[in-house]
């Protein structure tokens, strides 16, 4: 099992882009949360099996919904045995 947290910067605060991050993850069965960081970037932490992970993270990158994403900084990779959370959830 993959876990992976990262950081996405540009228009992505306002625009549902939590939201379409969310129906993704939760789509993909990934569990973890998303939430809007303080300095305007959203911060995503998912957790689950590698291909879903890898495909989350693409998807952060195609402008989901009205978003227009400049970059996602991966900020820790690692392979993970159980995970810490039951659900892919908005943290507010």
């Amino acid at each position: 099992m993959k876990k992976m947290h990262f950081f996405v910067s540009g228009d992505v605060q306002g625009v549902f882009y939590r939201q379409n991050t969310i129906k993704k993850a939760r789509t993909l069965g990934l569990k973890g949360f998303v939430r809007n960081a303080p300095d305007g970037r959203v911060e995503i932490l998912a957790e689950g099996e590698e291909g879903a992970v890898d495909e989350l993270v693409s998807f952060c990158k195609t402008n989901p919904g009205h978003s227009q994403v400049e970059k996602l900084e991966i900020k820790e990779e690692k392979e993970v045995v159980f995970s810490e959370f039951k659900d892919f959830n908005i943290c507010y």
